[in-house]
């Protein structure tokens, strides 16, 4: 049951990877499956038992395929290629050929294991360390189905070849070539579905060593290579093989009688559909299985999950399409996070203009309205306090002004020190920043009082025309407001430290906003603000 696990844990990297699911593709696994696959999960998670089952299991596949394919010549030999000679073969002189053939086999799968056994091993201590795996060792995992098809080749040709020369000394030319050409062809036939097993059971350790990047050019069969290698088995075996009996019975080397040549087609018919549904199962899902963890993964993708992934097991082109998929995400999720932390830092407002339109230096002429707000008392808190408690003081203030600026349609232009400039109209306009401004700022002054009773913070508000836009260099620039509704706001900052309620606005920003804001504001007077030549009308909150 543990080869049958491994063989399923193959399967289940084929299609998900790593991951056990219940659900899959709107549909239950059943129970049975599923448990199937939790015990190869758990048997296969030490890195060293992995392992040790793939290569039992890959030998075991290497062994059967080539007796199967054995098996396959000697009924060939005997039944079907419909040569006249072996009818006057004496039947008592085949237990010479039938001892050979049991002896060559022997050795032959003998030899096969342990040198298949040596080859794999050349990945064994990348396979048990848990390591990434480098170029040589990526390199061994993915050309390791064929050298393993390597050494099936050199046996099998050895053995065409002598059993070939055993017919024709001992039997006659006839034979051998029965012997050679049914040989070659059950030959041809384990060739491929031995390099398509050993691909299949190898995914665990190409999808480890592949964990790290898929090679820059393809490593293993290409996707064209393997639907021709299916065309091989299923059609044009087979094929070539009626085509050369038909050819012997043209020329006059076969002379068959009617019923021996039926059994030949029907047996070749056969073959060709049982060996072209295999055939054709085995490289179907070697590129489906891939195709269909992609679909998923981007499936995945689509609904926003920046970690999805898809398992990277084959060194194709198809390999290579799933790397590019995870280097994409991961370009993607680098994408995400620098939007995140560019609209953390600038305004996501700022930042979505930016990646929209380009960032141009320079600026335009906008109606906006601009709070400043400032904590009083800040150089004697940093003396007096801890720098940590500071700091946190500090990020709980800013909090609640990020979070009632945002709620009213503005953005936190920078913050200076223990002072923040919003600004409202500006990037995106405002229908009335006027009204906005100053419902944030009569808001604010509530918020603050209840969430950081520890600061007092004045307030100051005004709006008119200024520019906006993007000022500093091509290599650092920031976008921010300047004009007069800037600098009064400042200084009625500044001013508003020294009345009650800590918040001022200028008469000419209550004048602009609508009525209903205007309802929550009464005029206070006027004073000539520093650096300026006219008074100013003041406004506080009711």
């Amino acid at each position: 049951m543990r080869l049958w696990d491994c063989f399923c844990f193959g399967t289940a990297m084929g299609r998900r990877g790593y991951k056990s699911e219940r659900h899959v593709e709107g549909r239950d696994v059943p129970a049975r499956a599923d448990s199937r696959r939790q015990r190869a999960l758990e048997a296969l998670r030490s890195p060293r038992a992995r392992y040790n089952l793939i290569r039992v299991f890959l030998s075991v596949a290497m062994v059967i395929a080539n007796l199967v394919g054995a098996a396959v010549a000697f009924v060939m030999v005997v039944w079907v290629v419909p040569f006249p000679a072996l009818d006057e073969v004496d039947e008592g002189r085949w237990w010479v050929t039938f001892a050979a053939l049991g002896a060559y086999v022997l050795v032959a799968v003998v030899l096969g294991s342990v040198e298949s056994l040596r080859r794999s091993t050349a990945v064994r201590a990348w396979a048990i360390s848990g390591e990434p795996a480098s170029e040589a060792e990526q390199e061994l995992v993915l050309r390791l189905p064929w050298r393993l098809v390597q050494i099936q080749v050199v046996l099998w040709l050895i053995g065409i070849t002598l059993f070939t020369a055993f017919a024709a000394i001992r039997y006659s030319w006839e034979l051998a070539l029965d012997v050679a050409l049914s040989a070659f062809l059950a030959a041809m036939g384990t060739w491929g579905f031995a390099y398509l097993l050993a691909e299949r059971i190898l995914r665990p350790l190409a999808a480890d060593s592949l964990s790290s990047g898929a090679p820059e050019t393809p490593t293993t069969a290409s996707v064209s290579v393997r639907i021709l290698l299916t065309w091989g088995l299923s059609t044009g075996v087979p094929v070539v093989a009626v085509a050369l009996i038909g050819l012997g019975e043209i020329v006059g080397l076969l002379n068959a009688e009617p019923d021996r040549l039926g059994v030949a087609m029907l047996a070749l018919a056969g073959t060709a559909l049982i060996i072209g549904i295999l055939a054709t199962i085995l490289v179907s899902r070697s590129i489906a299985d891939p195709i269909i963890a992609l679909r998923q993964a981007i499936g995945r993708l689509r609904r926003g999950d920046l970690d999805a992934r898809s398992p990277v097991y084959d060194g194709s082109e198809i390999g290579m399409l799933q790397a590019g998929f995870n280097e994409m995400v991961v370009g993607l999720r680098e994408r995400a996070r620098l939007h995140d932390l560019f609209g953390r830092q600038v305004g996501q407002d700022v930042a979505q203009m930016a990646l929209e339109r380009g960032v141009q230096l320079g600026g335009e002429v906008r109606e906006v309205a601009v709070l400043f707000v400032d904590i009083l008392g800040s150089t004697s808190m940093a003396a007096e306090r801890p720098a940590t408690e500071v700091v946190g003081l500090l990020n709980r203030f800013f909090e609640v002004v990020v979070e009632i600026t945002d709620q009213h349609g503005g953005f936190v232009n920078k913050f200076e020190g223990d002072a923040a400039l919003c600004v409202f109209g500006a990037p995106l306009p405002r229908e009335d920043a006027a009204a906005d401004a100053l419902a944030a700022a009569r808001h604010l002054q509530t918020a603050l009082i209840t969430a950081v009773p520890e600061l007092e913070a004045a307030i100051g508000v005004s709006a008119g025309p200024a520019v906006a836009g993007n000022i500093g260099s091509a290599a650092r620039f920031e976008y921010t407001v300047i004009g007069d509704p800037v600098n009064e706001a400042s200084r009625l900052t500044e001013l508003a430290k020294t009345v009650p309620g800590r918040v001022l606005a200028s008469s000419a920003v209550v004048a602009k906003a609508a009525e209903d804001e205007r309802a929550a504001w009464r005029a206070d007077g006027e004073v000539v603000l520093r650096g300026r030549p006219e008074p100013t009308g003041l406004s506080v909150p009711r």
